[in-house]
């Protein structure tokens, strides 16, 4: 049987925290960014978690 390969697309997107947490940039912060207000652009600074429902096949797509 192969080696199963992480999927390219989803291991740019995703980082796996040392606690084994599932995290994400937050969208819509690329381009555009005159016609937002400043406080939807702080909103979406950072990182958020992936939600709960999306784990299972955000981790066989890592291959974890």
């Amino acid at each position: 049987m192969p080696k199963m390969k992480t999927h390219s697309g989803i291991k740019k997107r995703v980082k796996v925290t040392g606690s084994g947490k599932i995290v994400h940039q937050k969208s819509g912060k690329r381009h555009n960014l005159e016609g937002k207000p400043t406080k939807r652009t702080r909103r979406l600074d950072g990182i958020a978690e992936v939600s709960k429902a999306d784990v299972p096949r955000v981790r066989k797509m890592l291959g974890i």
